[in-house]
């Protein structure tokens, strides 16, 4: 068993956030709960090398079975997602906000709260696939992954703009006005909006929402003790309503009734707190 994150190579960071790996084994049969999962602000691609998810789409209620790698565009609700089998291994890659579309030339609003098989999208991931599954050594895991994306920035050489440099800052530090993001960003308010869009899949105001909610997200694990006024104020919300009225919006709960749902989640029955 396994909940570990590790840190990209130093050439690929501007484009890779993370790695997290995660494997899982349930004994007895035990058919794990959902993990609810709402957005944040992140494109990714998932690899499923042992086992299989499937994912609940809260906007229209359909749920969908994984494929044995996924590219995710930028969600802007809440998604439940279920492990269907006694155990699971998989490796989530994080990247910058708008490195997959610097990579890929994709409009990132296409895959705006939609999920795509990875093979689909980005057909040479197919050998990486049948490599991964070859394996279950954690280290040649990430290595198998890195090459595949070493290479993949090596044939587009793709560049680093203004914008690209501001996306990466907000998701740390998303307490700033349209205007200032598009003084930064040296674009106008449209230009921008026309930026983001292509590169994340979502305007910037839902963007910043997005990331003071994830924030609020995070925060909490990191210090349950805290009350969700002190929450509030520290991620830059008006006071505590205006915080719910984010939870309602992204987690379709109140911050008390998410969490609940939160604390049954298969790593917390396991004993990790990621």
């Amino acid at each position: 068993m396994i909940a570990k994150d590790f840190a990209p190579s130093p050439h690929l960071r501007e484009y890779i956030s993370q790695y997290r790996l995660r494997h899982f084994v349930f004994a007895n049969a035990i058919i794990a709960p959902p993990k609810p999962f709402p957005p944040r602000p992140e494109q990714c691609v998932v690899f499923y090398l042992r086992g299989s998810e499937t994912t609940h789409y809260f906007k229209d209620g359909t749920k969908v079975k994984k494929p044995r790698s996924v590219i995710s565009g930028q969600f802007t609700y809440r998604c439940d997602r279920v492990i269907n089998d006694s155990e699971i291994l998989m490796l989530m890659v994080d990247f910058q906000p708008g490195a997959l579309h610097r990579l890929t030339g994709i409009p990132f609003v296409e895959l705006t709260n939609k999920d795509f098989d990875a093979e689909d999208v980005l057909p040479k991931i197919k050998g990486l696939n049948d490599r991964l599954s070859g394996t279950d050594a954690y280290p040649e895991i990430v290595q198998l992954v890195e090459q595949f994306f070493t290479e993949l920035v090596q044939s587009s050489t793709p560049e680093l703009l203004p914008v690209d440099r501001l996306l990466i800052s907000l998701k740390d530090d998303p307490d700033h006005s349209i205007d200032w993001l598009a003084r930064h960003a040296c674009l106008s308010p449209r230009q921008l909006e026309r930026k983001l869009n292509e590169r994340i899949g979502i305007a910037p105001k839902t963007y910043l929402r997005i990331s003071r909610f994830a924030q609020s997200y995070w925060l909490h694990l990191k210090k349950p003790s805290l009350s969700w006024y002190h929450i509030a104020m520290t991620c830059g919300y008006t006071d505590y309503q205006h915080l719910v009225k984010d939870y309602k919006a992204f987690a379709h709960a109140n911050p008390i009734d998410f969490f609940k749902e939160e604390r049954n989640a298969p790593g917390r029955i396991l004993g990790l707190t990621k």
